[in-house]
């Protein structure tokens, strides 16, 4: 890649960067504008794919409305994407993207969560 490229690219990557993985349960708190007004909306579901690197990477958070399946992606460097927050953590997944649960409605959309131990 060009070297002015990546040094545009370097000063504008966020200096915390968002931790969160495929397969987790997340709220993305997003900067909507409307008029003059300004506020906050929250879209909740899971993550099912990130891609890219650097002021490119996106990732695609799918939910189910009223029966119906509704997806929509960010960009991870985006300035009105104000914060992820993870609800939900499941255990590993073993898919770097998780389309398959388009196919899939009700209860099998759930990913299976980790079983943890409890020590004495």
């Amino acid at each position: 890649m060009n070297r002015t490229v990546s040094e545009v690219e370097r000063r504008q990557v966020r200096e915390n960067p968002l931790e969160f993985q495929v397969g987790d349960t997340v709220n993305v708190h997003v900067r909507v504008v409307e008029g003059e007004k300004e506020r906050t909306q929250v879209f909740n579901g899971t993550v099912i794919a990130r891609r890219g690197d650097g002021t490119r990477e996106m990732f695609t958070v799918r939910r189910i409305v009223q029966g119906e399946g509704v997806e929509r992606t960010f960009p991870t460097q985006s300035p009105k994407l104000v914060k992820v927050e993870v609800v939900k953590r499941p255990g590993r997944v073993r898919r770097a993207k998780l389309h398959y649960l388009r196919q899939r409605v009700g209860k099998k959309t759930r990913l299976r969560e980790k079983k943890t131990v409890k020590s004495e």
